[in-house]
């Protein structure tokens, strides 16, 4: 093991063989590390948390509590995992919110990759969870409850409300939103910039706000241009 003399952790930690941990972490309370995991210097990583061999964790990256990741998994500068869902109902006597509290947990399974500036939620009661494979891009928002299945793509800024599912091999645009409560099937495209506010079969390609078929909205595109020629 190489660990930085300034790293903290707690004396329940588990840190598997040839770990490194670079200066100013913190690994908190019963933390399981595998082997070979590569930690840069400033993560922080909270209690309960398990992390699969081999995985990469850079500068800046906050890990919540009772988070459970895969091996071979990469987490680029500054990713968010476990932070609370956004959720909030009106006070009683109807002047300002009261925060809903989120006690579930994020699972996130092998050879993950979430880019810079990114954010997994904590799920309200249960898990949000990330499949095998799947490819996160920069400044990407995945809410609470949500659930991805394998080898799902999400390109920059694009962002998931909560409780939205993805079936396997899901592409989503840059930029693209999509509504809570909603479902995209396995092997649908999501064009980028567009807003889905309804679930989207499998395998088909949807564009547009909000999102249709892709050949239909091209078409309409086409036609409202012709219009004002």
């Amino acid at each position: 093991m190489d660990i930085h003399p300034t790293a903290v952790i707690h004396k329940t930690a588990v840190i598997g063989e040839g770990c490194k941990i670079g200066a100013g972490c913190y690994i908190g309370k019963d933390v399981v590390l595998g082997s070979a995991v590569i930690i840069y210097p400033n993560v922080t990583i909270l209690d309960e948390t398990k992390i699969g061999a081999h995985t990469v964790i850079w500068s800046g990256t906050v890990i919540r509590e009772r988070t459970e990741i895969g091996s071979y998994c990469i987490f680029q500068n500054n990713v968010s995992i476990g932070a609370d869902g956004f959720g909030y109902r009106p006070r009683e006597d109807g002047r300002g919110l009261v925060k809903i509290p989120h006690i579930g947990n994020v699972v996130i399974g092998n050879d993950v990759e979430i880019g810079a500036n990114s954010s997994v939620d904590r799920a309200k009661f249960s898990s949000t969870i990330i499949g095998d494979g799947c490819k996160i891009d920069n400044q990407v928002q995945i809410a609470h409850n949500c659930i991805l299945g394998r080898s799902c793509i999400m390109a920059g800024a694009s962002g998931l409300a909560g409780s939205v599912t993805l079936g396997d091999g899901v592409v989503i645009g840059g930029s693209a939103s999509i509504k809570d409560h909603t479902t995209i099937h396995s092997g649908a495209t999501v064009g980028a910039g567009s807003g889905v506010l309804a679930d989207v079969p499998a395998g088909k390609t949807v564009l547009g706000y909000p999102a249709a078929d892709a050949r239909e909205k091209l078409k309409e595109w086409v036609a409202t241009r012709n219009l004002i020629k």
